[in-house]
């Protein structure tokens, strides 16, 4: 008998795939269209690890599942190759970003190509190419003329050793998401995209997607709609005036005192002259410190202004304060703080002595114990007395709109995206500064504007890009009046190429446009996205953005990228994600080399249900390889001697094809593993060739290089993918026999297996012929017989 040799298959049929361009698609009206994408990958030099394999194999297996059901099947890979885990990793190694990222591809592309995944190479797409990023630009300049784009001089994250700045979804628990650092707050103009334009369409959007409630949640989270009102306090002594957001209009009356943000414009110019050195060290000392730190802190800190605000609903003067509670990218970034009915106000109040006046009692108009956060009946708040105060929010809100004061609001969480970096490494922002014009877009025939080709490309720290340095780049001629210019030294995020890199994989040669309009309406929108949940705000959420925007100028005919979101857990090592610095990394490589990548493939899939995380056994591939070596046996024997089909090979077929597609379906491909090794263990030392075939089909997505080699030994021209994914026999799925479990008085004591439509008789006369229940009937009397047909029989005694 022939011994399955891996190496050998393997080298045999990536080969024959590659000169066939066997995994190559195009646009075919006559089939149906199936889009399966993989999260494109950063190229970090430490290369794929098995974790990495996981998502990989998971969406080839569906690729190849919906190839063989005669589906027209876009499966792309590219590279999300800009930003700064490139350029960190290139200065870590001193060498350029660009050959740094180069030597990553290479090895990160070896690596895939031994997974045997069906990737159509001839689309790879790399957002550090210059043909790519000038539409990633093109995009951009779309956005500027339609007023989506902006600067702003503004307080923004800003991480001290990546030297940049960065977007609020990049700050994790107050430390930069990529280095850990402590982030700091500075003043910068930066380049801002109005995302919050979109909030509602981005919530919305989210009812009609078919992604895990997970995902969901954390962008309704992140988007953060609240309703509620605007709220006019005018300023003791001032013209100016205070605008509030709230959501709780109907505690109005009990609003104690202001506080406004230490970034709020208003805070210098309200504050009194005695309260200023006060106020002033307050506010540097504040500036310190992350929003999350402040969040965190539970110690409330403030100082008062020395002026006063006039409230609205009942001429109170309010002390205005400063603390470092409120936020400046909240709301207006000033509150009423009404310490009966909010957590956080009753304890500053507390702290520093100021009053609590309740004005919400329990629905029997009973004070309730301080702070009361819910809805109740109405006090202390004159006509709006004894009225339910979720019909007070209504009411004092239409109050405060005729007198001009306050007016029905809604507010997001969410906030425009800083989309500057001060780096090197990213997409040049096109746009150029000119003395008489101001800012000036590159037109469109001059993208793209490509990055100097520099030694130096190190962050200055001053805030300022590296580009800002090199003359020669920066000084250039005005578009508009060709007088002398500067161009824009910013470079855009890593999310600006991820953001819109699916819709170039259906047209990725294209030079007059993103993409041509019908490759886009037959590839579009994808199918199904495979990747990590640590994507679930940042790539998704921008990405959603972006498509609405060219859903809106026309450039695609829909407005949702991603139809289905498939999360796929971790896998770990040891109790924790596999990383290089917990020294818990597996590296695929050796296993290919020694078990071989279907083996690998199909342990991927075994460990676990795909979506959670899974621990990594050492061992465990050894099972798989064993069980891949029985299939290659059972072929080989069944092929010396081939038996005819029976009734119960044809019903054990069909079983098969029934539970391989509904676990398939589901997205349960560690069971449709454990399905196979099921058949393999009940079926004999042979098969007969349908069997065989049905066999090597259904197997095909999760081992491709062993089915491709086993179906051309079954005589057929390759490719097993050009099969058709066989179908099960309702009729051959109906049992002829079930097994019922006897009891002796309530307990089990065995079980029999009998014709479906048995008799109670029938039944009876089985189970008197089994050892274990003659003896527990041994000299005691029947008197009474429980028969549930084809489960249980019952056999009371006494």
């Amino acid at each position: 008998m022939s011994s399955y040799n891996h190496k050998a298959i393997e080298t045999k049929w990536r080969a024959y795939w590659e000169k066939t361009q066997a995994h190559t698609v195009k646009m075919d009206p006559a089939k149906p269209k199936f889009y399966c994408l993989d999260m494109f990958p950063y190229p970090s030099g430490s290369g794929l690890h098995v974790g990495h394999w996981r998502g990989y194999v998971l969406s080839d297996v569906w690729s190849r599942y919906k190839r063989l059901q005669g589906y027209n099947v876009l499966h792309p890979m590219g590279w999300d190759a800009f930003g700064l885990p490139a350029e960190n990793d290139a200065i870590k190694k001193k060498i350029h970003p660009r050959v740094s990222t180069a030597n990553n591809v290479a090895n990160f592309k070896r690596q895939l190509h031994e997974i045997g995944a069906m990737y159509d190479w001839a689309r790879e797409v790399n957002t550090t190419d210059p043909d790519y990023y000038k539409w990633t630009q093109w995009i951009f300049l779309e956005m500027y003329k339609h007023g989506l784009a902006y600067r702003k001089e503004m307080p923004i994250n800003f991480c001290p050793s990546c030297q940049t700045g960065l977007a609020n979804e990049e700050v994790v628990q107050g430390a930069c998401e990529r280095c850990g650092t402590q982030v700091e707050k500075r003043n910068l103009k930066q380049w801002m995209l109005k995302i919050t334009k979109y909030a509602d369409r981005l919530l919305d959007g989210l009812k009609t997607l078919d992604w895990p409630e997970k995902v969901v949640k954390m962008q309704e989270s992140w988007i953060g709609r609240s309703e509620g009102a605007d709220v006019v306090f005018a300023i003791d002594g001032s013209d100016h005036q205070i605008t509030v957001f709230t959501t709780r209009p109907d505690t109005l009356f009990g609003a104690t005192y202001m506080v406004l943000a230490p970034e709020h414009e208003l805070v210098a110019k309200v504050t009194s002259s005695e309260q200023a050195a006060e106020v002033e060290e307050y506010v540097r000392q504040a500036m310190t410190k992350s929003a999350v730190e402040r969040m965190a802190n539970k110690e409330k800190t403030g100082v008062f202004t020395g002026a006063y605000g006039i409230n609205p609903v009942n001429g109170q003067r309010i002390p205005i304060w400063v603390s470092d509670y409120v936020l400046i990218d909240y709301g207006s970034g000033a509150i009423m703080a009404v310490p009966a009915h909010d957590e956080r106000d009753f304890e500053f109040a507390q702290k520093f002595d100021l009053p609590i006046i309740p004005v919400i009692a329990e629905p029997d108009g009973t004070i309730p114990e301080l702070p009361f956060v819910i809805n109740g009946k109405m006090i202390n708040s004159g006509a709006f007395d004894g009225m339910d105060s979720e019909q007070a929010k209504k009411a004092i809100t239409e109050h405060l709109q005729k007198k001009g004061q306050g007016k029905a609001s809604v507010q997001y969480k969410m906030r425009d995206w800083v989309f500057s970096r001060q780096r090197y490494w990213g997409e040049p922002i096109p746009i150029v500064h000119c003395p008489e014009c101001g800012e000036v877009p590159v037109p469109e025939d001059q993208l793209p504007v490509t990055l100097p080709d520099v030694e130096n490309y190190q962050p200055t720290g001053t805030g300022e890009s590296p580009l800002s340095a090199i003359g020669d780049w920066v000084n250039t001629t005005c578009p508009k009046c060709n007088g002398a210019a500067k161009r824009e030294t910013n470079t855009m995020p890593q999310w600006a190429g991820s953001c819109w890199y699916f819709l170039r994989y259906a047209d990725p040669d294209n030079n007059e446009a993103l993409a041509s309009p019908d490759k886009l309406k037959y590839w579009l929108p994808v199918d199904l996205y495979v990747g990590g949940i640590e994507h679930a705000v940042l790539h998704l959420l921008y990405s959603r953005f972006y498509i609405k925007f060219l859903y809106d100028i026309g450039v695609v005919d829909f407005d949702e990228p991603f139809i289905r979101l498939f999360n796929q857990g971790m896998v770990c090592k040891d109790g924790a994600k596999m990383s290089k610095s917990k020294g818990n990394v597996v590296n695929p490589d050796e296993l290919v080399e020694h078990y071989g990548a279907d083996s690998l493939r199909i342990y991927e899939l075994f460990i676990g249900p795909p979506e959670v995380d899974s621990e990594w056994m050492d061992n465990g591939i050894e099972g798989v390889y064993r069980f891949i070596q029985r299939v290659w046996n059972l072929v080989v024997r069944s092929l010396n001697d081939l038996p005819e089909p029976t009734l119960a090979s044809e019903k054990m077929r069909h079983r098969l094809i029934a539970t391989v597609t509904e676990r398939i379906e589901s997205f349960k491909l560690n069971t449709v593993v454990s399905a196979f090794m099921e058949y393999i263990n009940q079926v004999g030392s042979t098969l007969d060739r349908q069997s065989l075939e049905t066999l090597v089909i259904l197997l095909a997505p999760l081992a491709p290089h062993l089915t491709e080699e086993l179906w051309q030994m079954l005589g057929h021209k390759p490719s097993v993918f050009d099969a058709q994914w066989p179908k099960a026999d309702a009729e051959m799925l109906v049992a002829d026999q079930v097994t019922v479990a006897v009891q002796v008085n309530g307990k089990t004591r065995a079980t029999v297996d009998v014709a479906v439509d048995a008799s109670e008789t029938d039944v009876m006369s089985a189970a008197a012929e089994i050892t274990s229940v003659k003896n527990a009937l041994s000299g005691k009397e029947v008197i009474k017989t429980i028969y549930v047909p084809g489960k249980i029989l019952n056999l009371v005694v006494r």
